[in-house]
């Protein structure tokens, strides 16, 4: 019987979704824990990788199990009972036998969050860039990464996918106000936190972190707004700019 998994993690203690050999991830955690409750060894396939420290909202994953009768909702209280702190399961449901986390996926969408002043509260899940920077023109640039591209020039070295192509549909720059200021009055200024959306069929190894590093450099000046046309049409990994930090990068929501 195949069951989907929906879960939210905080990836700042661990080091990303797939299992490695010597060190915590969030596969690894799940498996073990299902393992325990089903007494069985379960293998978990999740909707994609995320890479070390980033977070997930809603996350997707799948696993198949020999046990008949599986109380789902039992198995959803008492995993969330035995995970680490990071990690809350929110549901545990019967699926059908041919439905793929990832595969199946047809839309994925990554937020990433950026703070221009030092704030002790927000610090945890947002990257502090204090550079002065021109958000429409960012946002210029962040339209030619729109469609369907081979965005290679974003991918992390080592990759194993078998091709480069990505059509993305979504890709901007807001301010907004996260709830310690709005709620509680924490000095601010307007315009002090960006939230960047990307939404795409795929993306690859790194790409998000590296498009929000090449789109800070042509936000900050050091590069034209024409430049990300350059990347896109032809650029490699060493022509783009540097990825910016994990912690501040949210896998928010996967649709089937």
């Amino acid at each position: 019987m195949r069951y989907k998994i929906t879960l939210s993690y905080d990836g700042s203690g661990f080091h990303g979704w797939q299992t490695q050999s010597d060190a915590k991830t969030i596969q690894e955690c799940l498996e073990d824990a299902l393992s325990t409750l089903l007494r069985e060894r379960i293998a978990v396939t999740g909707a994609g990788r995320t890479d070390s420290t980033v977070n997930a909202i809603s996350y997707v994953a799948h696993f198949d199990t020999s046990v008949e009768d599986l109380d789902a909702g039992l198995v959803g209280y008492k995993i969330n009972a035995i995970l680490p702190h990071g990690i809350k399961v929110h549901d545990i449901v019967p699926t059908t036998p041919d439905f793929h986390s990832r595969f199946d996926a047809r839309q994925r969408e990554y937020k990433y969050f950026i703070h221009r002043k030092k704030d002790p509260f927000i610090s945890h899940y947002s990257y502090l860039y204090t550079f002065p920077i021109d958000v429409e023109k960012m946002n210029r640039a962040a339209v030619k990464l729109l469609g369907k591209h081979d965005f290679s020039c974003f991918e992390k070295v080592g990759g194993d996918n078998k091709t480069s192509i990505c059509t993305v549909t979504k890709a901007v720059w807001e301010t907004y106000v996260p709830d310690h200021v709005s709620m509680m009055g924490y000095p601010t200024e307007e315009d002090d936190y960006l939230v960047f959306t990307i939404r795409a069929d795929r993306f690859l190894r790194n790409m998000v972190r590296a498009v929000v590093g090449s789109l800070l450099d042509i936000g900050r000046g050091r590069h034209e707004e024409e430049w990300m046309d350059t990347l896109v049409e032809g650029g490699s990994r060493s022509d783009a700019g540097e990825s910016v930090p994990g912690h501040a990068l949210f896998l928010c929501k996967v649709e089937y």
